[in-house]
């Protein structure tokens, strides 16, 4: 299900949108939707490249998976 939010944006950027907009027949809304999901793919290595960061420096450590299952209760 969808849900409206309202967001400001610079007016050459609203430009630029709706240029892109008009050339590819297409709605704002659908291309903010793309560029969002495109961008989660950027996200998703930054937060890797953070969690990597982290488990050099010492600031989180790894859990192996036996012993998460052994707290669980499963029996593997």
């Amino acid at each position: 299900m969808k849900q409206a939010i309202n967001i400001r944006l610079e007016k050459n950027i609203l430009q630029t949108l709706d240029e892109y907009a008009k050339e590819l027949d297409m709605t704002r809304t659908s291309l903010i939707e793309k560029a969002i999901e495109l961008y989660f793919d950027k996200l998703d290595e930054m937060v890797a490249d953070k969690r990597i960061d982290n488990l050099k420096s010492g600031k989180s450590t790894l859990i192996p998976l036996e012993e998460v299952f052994k707290k669980a209760g499963i029996d593997v």
